[in-house]
């Protein structure tokens, strides 16, 4: 824990009292020296939603003093070419609140009035997860999952628990591979017609076994590359995991040709943060059963120690 003035208003900002802050796996990697466009001693959150507590005088937004809101981290320069085509997520000089400037592990923060998202109508603990919704969002829309497909998600934590709920709620038939016991039952209330520790495609995928479309929610080379040999012919991999800068995964040029593969990867939110609040609010899924553990903003040691053990889901900080 480290003290920090009190952050200043800017023109075009809010200032947001936060009420709750998720702990990522982005968040370790950072704290790791695992990601090389963060900021050295950032302070970190960028899964977090707060109460609107100051609007700048020349700021322009709907929400008002007191609104609940979420936060998309993402900020774009909307001048370079990406920007301009749509592809905003994309933008070489993004920069992300609680990455590469201080984020939701703090009392106080200061966002631009176009991060903000109102969220009246549900908790704030709730509202925290709109972030790795929209990556969530971004994810499947990527994957082009259609009713009827065979869906096999790998790793039931929080982000794959999340594309595991969405799958399901459009119909695909989901099964998640999963080796901790906790993380597989939670699999099935999110929705997984079925859970296994290790997955077997019952023979050749050329001749039509396994998956039309793989989701690995790892991060790890070796998953990745399980993704791949669980794919029927014609099928998708998306790697939704985010694995370490050297990590590296061996590909057979000659397999992803012969059974026509697609490979897709997904960087962070572009378009999802309104449909994921969206989607919360409906409340068709249990989203507050994925937030297993809250502490206190002075408790973050104990949360970063349940954390790193993964001994539950999504940890929650409320300063």
């Amino acid at each position: 824990m480290v003290s920090k003035p009190k952050p200043t208003l800017t023109a075009g900002s809010v200032l947001i009292r936060v009420a709750a802050s998720g702990i990522c796996g982005t968040d370790l990697h950072i704290c790791k020296g695992e990601t090389p466009h963060a900021t050295h001693n950032v302070t970190i959150g960028h899964e977090f939603s707060g109460y609107v507590e100051a609007i700048h005088a020349s700021t322009s937004t709907s929400a008002k003093l007191g609104d609940l809101v979420c936060i998309d981290p993402n900020v774009p320069c909307h001048k370079c070419t990406f920007c301009r085509t749509q592809k905003y997520h994309l933008c070489p000089h993004l920069w992300c609140i609680g990455v590469t400037c201080d984020g939701g592990m703090a009392k106080h923060v200061v966002v631009p009035a176009s991060s903000i998202y109102v969220a009246t109508g549900i908790s704030p603990e709730v509202a925290s997860l709109a972030e790795p919704l929209s990556c969530v969002v971004h994810a499947v829309d990527t994957g082009c999952v259609k009713s009827g497909d065979r869906v096999l998600v790998i790793g039931a934590g929080p982000i794959g628990l999340m594309v595991t709920a969405l799958c399901a709620n459009g119909g695909a038939h989901v099964t998640v591979a999963e080796l901790n016991k906790m993380r597989r039952t939670a699999a099935t209330e999110f929705g997984a017609s079925e859970v296994t520790e290790r997955v077997d495609i019952g023979g050749d995928p050329v001749e039509g076994y396994g998956f039309d479309v793989v989701f690995e929610c790892v991060g790890l080379a070796a998953t990745m590359g399980q993704a791949l040999e669980c794919a029927r012919a014609g099928g998708t991999v998306v790697w939704v995991g985010v694995a370490r800068p050297d990590a590296l995964v061996s590909v057979s040029p000659f397999t992803v040709y012969r059974r026509e593969l697609t490979i897709k990867s997904t960087y962070t939110n572009p378009f999802g943060m309104e449909r994921a609040v969206r989607i919360l609010l409906d409340n068709k899924v249990n989203w507050a059963s994925l937030i297993t553990h809250t502490f206190a903003l002075t408790e973050f040691d104990a949360a970063w120690d349940v954390f790193t053990q993964n001994s539950g889901l999504k940890v929650c900080i409320k300063p």
